[in-house]
């Protein structure tokens, strides 16, 4: 076989093991070291050693000098400095930070006041408890940006008020599904950090590229929801008052005050501070944790029992990146080494896309593979394959990392594989079937396909606030 070939036959395995349910960050690692051996193999550079013995050397000296020679393969190397490369990267210092405030505030007890207080607010909304649930999962996935966190808790808090108030099961399913996912592309997203990181784009710029993209979406979400309550108010009967009381403007302005406005404050300061250039993402995540302890206290939710566990997540979830990035870095070395690159690259060209067809094949492999692997993996391990590819189709690496987010949502959310729906599903009451989550899903997931279109035929939604604040 041919390095090329080899390079196939490795990424091949790499796709047979995922679906096997091998440990895919550990798969990448001994996957790169063990290809990477046969593609560095170098006889007389590991074992020149023996060289250096006389002729008086022992059986244990050739022994030991064969044993040496064994490992001297610049594998080895290139993982030791790649592991180096991954664990000294500042971008991914944030990582830790922005995943320690959104547990704190997971566990502050924000949510179930932010949420009531918006059920009162919009109580004459239609659908209005539709819309605090989205709203609410809008922020609180903002400040989390962990799927499975906030469609757990939103389940656990929201649906069975809905449910109270005789809403369509499938339609608040659907809401809670959809919303949680909006952290994935809303900044201070850390999926768009994790992409910086990948491709050494500048994260300053996609949070400020992502903001308008991610309203766009919350608004097509919004504007489902208040249409169909108005279309079919079966599905979102206006709440009564035993249900969502009246309160007076002054009560109501106070839990706004003190439920509302300091998660948005957290928020847009520490998004603030980033797009302003007031504090790097670093800097400014580590702001945002310190905020999120400081809210825990002045909610009194704060125990050592909290904190243990969102300090024992955040390391739990950080070490997963990290190692994920040191295996696919080892594992994307070793594939280009042995040409699998060019072959793709040479593939791809050769069927002279255009770089709209392009772009939208790349968007549906991705799709594709949204349904067995995490975002975190598709981001790591196949967005680095595009990256020469995006120079030749002259495709601008911050728009194709936007249209990578949108795309995601669609991971979550596309039967059979929508990890919303499961996570929802795992805490839901008996009565809402899956097949009931899956319907009410897939009108949001049409929302994502035209936001992603408007995506394409109108290109400035993403750049505008880029160029406008940092220059074209």
């Amino acid at each position: 076989m041919t390095d090329p070939q080899v390079a196939l036959l490795m990424l091949g395995l790499f796709i047979v093991f995922v679906f096997l349910g091998f440990p895919i960050a550990f798969t990448l690692m001994a996957m790169g070291i063990g290809f990477g051996y046969y593609a560095y193999y170098d006889e007389r550079r590991m074992w020149r050693v023996f060289d250096r013995l006389d002729e008086n050397a022992t059986s244990w000296d050739s022994w030991s000098t064969w044993i040496q020679g064994y490992f001297d393969n610049r594998i080895f190397d290139l993982f030791v400095n790649q592991t180096f490369t991954v664990m000294s990267n500042e971008v991914l210092t944030a990582v830790p930070l922005f995943l320690f405030m959104g547990y704190i505030v997971e566990r502050a007890n924000i949510v179930d006041r932010l949420f009531s207080t918006l059920n009162i607010a919009s109580k004459n909304v239609p659908g209005s408890m539709g819309v605090a649930a989205l709203i609410t999962c809008a922020l609180f996935a903002t400040a989390t940006g962990i799927v499975g966190a906030v469609v757990t808790l939103m389940g656990l808090l929201a649906l069975p008020a809905m449910l109270k108030a005789r809403y369509d099961p499938s339609f608040a399913s659907g809401i809670i599904c959809a919303g949680g996912t909006l952290g994935i592309l809303i900044p201070p997203s850390i999926m768009l950090i994790v992409y910086a990181a990948a491709t050494n784009v500048s994260i300053v710029r996609l949070y400020a590229a992502a903001l308008l993209p991610g309203l766009v979406l919350v608004g097509l979400y919004l504007v489902y929801v208040i249409g169909r309550s108005i279309l079919q108010p079966s599905s979102a009967p206006r709440p009564t008052d035993d249900e969502v009381p009246d309160v007076p403007g002054g009560k109501l302005l106070v839990m706004v005050i003190t439920s509302f406005l300091p998660l948005a404050f957290l928020i847009m300061a520490v998004l603030g501070s980033i797009l302003f250039g007031l504090a790097t993402p670093t800097e400014a995540a580590s702001i945002g944790a310190l905020g999120g302890i400081a809210l825990a206290f002045l909610y009194r939710a704060m125990t050592w029992q909290r904190m243990r566990e969102s300090v024992y997540l955040t390391v739990r979830t950080t070490a997963m990146v990290c190692w994920l990035f040191v295996g696919s870095y080892t594992f994307s070395a070793v594939f280009s080494y042995l040409g699998g690159e060019t072959v793709i690259s040479e593939f791809v060209q050769s069927l002279n896309l255009s770089p709209i067809q392009f772009l939208i094949l790349a968007q549906l492999i991705i799709f594709l593979l949204g349904w067995p692997l995490e975002w975190s993996e598709i981001i790591i391990i196949f967005i680095p394959i595009f990256l020469p590819l995006l120079q030749f189709f002259e495709i601008d690496p911050l728009f194709f990392g936007i249209l990578v987010a949108l795309n995601l949502q669609t991971s979550f959310l596309t039967p059979p594989m929508a990890m919303s729906a499961y996570y929802l599903k795992g805490i839901a009451p008996p009565e809402v079937r899956l097949t009931q989550i899956f319907a009410g899903v897939m009108p949001f997931l049409f929302c994502v396909l035209v936001s992603m279109i408007l995506m394409y035929q109108f290109p400035q939604i993403v750049f505008y606030l880029p160029d406008l604040v940092y220059g074209s």
